[in-house]
């Protein structure tokens, strides 16, 4: 019985403390879009509720183990095993996808001469990154590790690209931020829902004797490594415009 009653306090104490972790997690964003604190004391936090939600992994095994079959220490060590694990693998795997990738965040589809950044230049605050390329350092570590990412060119007028990157756009729920068809330019943005972090990316439709070229760019504007965010929002673009015009 004493047993039993042990099992039960580890596991509800396992259960309580993995949903703190899931909570505390979820304000360490919110906190930072608040302007509470900087996005790096929240990743700070991120990092030590990591820790905590394995210990509270720990504390819902050893109720279970210790529950003798009581239903309600069960049903909590199980619970409390299945946050906490559930919670543990996102940092987890966020950490595998740093490591496995530059830490760059400005992804052009042209290194050369990178589209550039106007409507995105008003909108930056003091603290953010600059709209200025990277530079060649960047380019190097894109290209091997996004070796994919380059210019696309269409059988049509720039001015149907032009109309098709915008539907691209909107298909893609980013927020259109400048257009611009003299120049061949479209702008737009996506917050992140959690930290709030935006990107920005600019398209430049050019006319050429081949067909319209088209170039990509997208850039964060704050924090080093985009976990290839800004590569996937490239080629997601790309596939979009290339599915509206073929």
């Amino acid at each position: 019985m004493q047993t039993g009653r042990f099992g039960r306090r580890l596991a509800y104490s396992g259960l309580t403390l993995a949903v703190v972790c899931v909570i505390a997690a979820m304000l360490s964003g919110f906190g930072y879009q608040a302007g509470l604190w900087h996005f790096r004391t929240g990743f700070l936090v991120l990092r030590t509720v990591f820790f905590v939600s394995l210990g509270a992994g720990v504390l819902s095994i050893l109720g279970i183990l210790f529950s003798r079959g009581t239903r309600s220490a069960l049903v909590s060590g199980i619970a409390g095993l299945v946050i906490a694990l559930g919670f543990a693998y996102v940092p987890w795997q966020w950490k595998q996808t740093l490591d496995a990738l530059p830490y760059i965040h400005d992804i052009s589809t042209d290194t050369e001469n990178p589209p550039q950044f106007v409507a995105a230049a008003q909108l930056r605050r003091e603290g953010d990154h600059p709209v200025a390329y990277d530079g060649p350092d960047v380019a190097t570590e894109q290209k091997k590790a996004y070796p994919d990412i380059v210019p696309v060119m269409f059988q049509a007028p720039k001015d149907r690209v032009f109309e098709a990157a915008r539907q691209s756009i909107q298909d893609m729920d980013l927020q259109l931020t400048g257009a611009d068809l003299a120049q061949g330019r479209l702008e737009a943005s996506h917050t992140s829902f959690w930290y709030g972090f935006t990107d920005d990316m600019v398209v430049r439709i050019t006319q050429t004797a081949q067909g319209a070229r088209v170039d990509v760019r997208s850039k964060s504007r704050v924090g080093r490594s985009d976990l290839g965010q800004n590569a996937r929002r490239v080629r997601s673009f790309i596939a979009h415009l290339e599915s509206r015009l073929n």
